[in-house]
């Protein structure tokens, strides 16, 4: 996998999980939810997000990357 697809599935986990957090604890984990959205927004206009940074220090390729094989 590759860091864009990485951070969708980070991005989707965590709206989901404070959807339900916001359901069986309180109402203001969708304040979390709403910060995860901006998020995305902005890194659609931007290409960047602090995930992406974080992914690409821990060694996950970017899409255009060709992938290493192991000889």
């Amino acid at each position: 996998m590759n860091v864009e697809r990485y951070l969708r599935l980070m991005a989707g986990f965590v709206v989901l999980l404070t959807l339900v957090l916001s359901r069986v604890h309180h109402p203001y984990w969708l304040f979390f939810t709403a910060f995860v959205g901006l998020n995305l927004f902005q890194s659609a206009f931007t290409n960047w997000c602090p995930a992406m940074s974080v992914l690409r220090q821990l060694g996950v390729p970017d899409a255009g990357a060709k992938p290493v094989r192991p000889s």
